[in-house]
């Protein structure tokens, strides 16, 4: 088996003392002195000790960006499915670093705080391509844009947070479910954005009752 890496090494002493002494107790030194290495090895790796705890938010969000880009007016959506589900992948690929960052970001609130920054900032990239995609120069599509953003993100975090607390076996599967019921809350028949003013909206839907027991609801729901 390969040694691990100077950064796999310095991210394990790092956990391992924020377990055992907390995070405000540890201190560089100690975790350079742990994993064996030294401060400069360190810092050529993590800008400080906070970043040994969120160090790939950077380049999650270029990736993020990069698939976005590549879409066109038509292929939005699917853009905005795969690029929720890299990040996911992302910390399911990580397994039990992800769920040890879990405990510890749940505990500590200044932590708790980067990380919300961390989520505005996933958002802001999410409602800016949303923004473009439903451009309508009769309807600003801003609040919608601004609605389908934090939906995309509450989903993804949904699924992920029933994951890192060992709920979800797949969160691949649940992460599909989540996406499609909130593109259907924002999108109309056919893929495009949901339209505005009066109208008749029909859903097809699934269910395992009989229609005849379905229909006085329908007809409840139609008015």
């Amino acid at each position: 088996m390969s040694r691990p890496s100077a950064r796999d090494r310095l991210a394990e002493a790092a956990f391992d003392l924020f377990s055992e002494r907390g995070y405000e107790q540890t201190s560089i030194d100690d975790i350079t002195e742990r994993a064996g290495l030294g401060r400069t090895t360190f810092f050529r790796h993590y800008r400080s000790k906070e970043d040994v705890i969120f160090p790939d938010h950077d380049r999650l969000l270029e990736q993020i960006g990069e698939r976005l880009q590549t879409s066109s007016h038509g292929t939005a959506l699917v853009a905005v499915s795969d690029a929720v589900r890299l990040v996911l992948g992302h910390y399911v690929a990580e397994g039990d670093l992800a769920r040890r960052r879990y405990a510890l970001t749940s505990a500590v609130p200044a932590l708790r705080d980067r990380e919300i920054a961390s989520v505005a900032r996933y958002q802001r990239l999410f409602r800016e391509f949303i923004a473009g995609w439903m451009d309508d120069p009769a309807e600003p599509a801003s609040l919608r844009a601004e609605l389908m953003a934090a939906a995309v993100v509450a989903a993804h975090n949904h699924v992920l947070r029933r994951w890192l607390r060992g709920e979800s076996p797949d969160p691949a599967t649940e992460i599909d479910q989540a996406l499609r019921q909130v593109i259907d809350l924002f999108t109309a028949p056919g893929g495009g954005a949901a339209p505005n003013g009066n109208g008749t909206t029909i859903v097809a839907f699934r269910s395992g009752q009989d229609i005849d027991m379905l229909l006085p609801a329908l007809r409840q729901l139609m008015g």
